[in-house]
């Protein structure tokens, strides 16, 4: 006996047919730096036992959009999403993790268009968290611009980058400060992974004026994105925010490979209180030989884990997808995937990207809300 499979309506077949070359070419439009995608999503952990909720909001572009390269859909787990599991098991709690996030913004783009003019998602009495990120796409866009130089080397457009990402952290940070509810009791800013760190290992095709010579492209990147790295984690100092480090996180090693007696991971970490010079000089410098591509994550001396996904950008995850995107955003409920955590840990903390993220965001988590 065989079994029919139902097809489409004809009308409507046809319909999607017309359709899908423009969503191809949205997809395209999506991924380029100079246009955006909103990937609104609010997903609640709904812890058994409980009816009382409180309320996550995570502001940025898409790592904390949980873009994976599709225009209709995003990690049902971004990092937000895994701190909001964190907080279920710690405060005993359903947690409603509200992300208002736009992939492809520069800061500018996330501070006007989701902390100022969506501010009341954070102004809700139950909010208690309050997390953002951005800067990103700054810095993407400066690297594609100077990759594509020829003659002369114009570091300008890098040098820019740092100081809009600087003005508009610091906005952001002040924004939240006086408009964010009055019982928030975790502020956290999120600082920036060196996407395509090997594959910039290479030479300019400009020449720097000075030398003459072609300028290799990671030495000439890393000490700016240390610049930005920096701010955003003595502002955070500053201004009453937690530093969730993910530059230390992704691109160190979880165990001591120079033998300095500090893990990796830990060593290339902000120290509250240094300059910026200092930081940059150990970051680009002192502890380079240590920085690792987030794709090959040890763990340990024999285990890696893959941090970044197939576009050699955004955070790997696991967990599902919704959607998010062209067609609008999810909001629903589920679960907590993990009830407790052993040590402050998920099983899976340090084997995907979002997962490391999150995980980072929660160390800030206060005991109660």
């Amino acid at each position: 006996m065989s079994t029919r499979v139902p097809t489409l309506p004809a009308r409507i077949a046809r319909a999607l047919a017309r359709l899908a070359p423009a969503l191809v070419l949205a997809g395209l439009a999506a991924q380029a730096g100079a246009n955006t995608l909103t990937q609104n999503v609010s997903w609640t952990i709904d812890r058994a036992g409980t009816s009382t909720k409180y309320r996550l909001v995570a502001y940025g572009d898409s790592i904390y959009a949980g873009y994976n390269t599709s225009i209709t859909s995003a990690a049902r787990y971004s990092a937000p999403t895994v701190d909001a599991e964190y907080l279920s098991a710690l405060w005993n709690a359903d947690i409603e993790s509200v992300r208002r996030a736009k992939s492809g913004a520069v800061a500018s783009d996330v501070y006007n268009n989701k902390i100022v003019a969506e501010k009341s998602y954070m102004q809700a009495s139950s909010t208690r968290v309050v997390t953002f990120e951005m800067c990103g796409n700054d810095g993407l866009q400066a690297r594609s611009s100077f990759k594509s130089q020829t003659g002369t080397c114009d570091y300008s457009g890098m040098d820019s980058a740092v100081n809009t990402c600087r003005q508009y952290v610091a906005a952001a940070m002040d924004y939240i400060n006086a408009n964010a509810y009055a019982g928030v009791k975790v502020k956290v800013v999120s600082n920036l992974h060196y996407p395509g760190y090997a594959a910039d290992n290479t030479p300019s095709s400009c020449r720097d004026a000075g030398t003459g010579a072609s300028v290799n492209l990671q030495q000439t990147f890393l000490p700016r994105l240390a610049r930005m790295n920096y701010w955003m984690c003595e502002y955070a100092r500053q201004k009453g925010f937690t530093c969730a480090d993910n530059f230390a996180q992704y691109m160190g090693a979880d165990y001591d490979s120079n033998g300095d007696g500090i893990v990796d991971s830990v060593a290339l970490q902000y120290q509250a209180g240094e300059s910026e010079s200092g930081y940059v000089t150990r970051i680009s410098s002192t502890l380079r030989s240590t920085l690792r591509d987030a794709n090959t994550h040890f763990v340990s001396s024999g285990t890696s884990y893959d941090y970044i996904q197939s576009d050699d950008t955004h955070p790997t995850y696991t967990g599902g997808t919704v959607t998010a995107g062209l067609f609008g955003g999810t909001t629903g409920s589920g679960a907590p995937r993990y009830t407790a955590f052993a040590n402050g840990k998920s099983p899976i903390w340090n084997q995907y990207g979002h997962e490391r993220m999150g995980w980072a965001v929660s160390t800030s988590n206060t005991a109660a809300p």
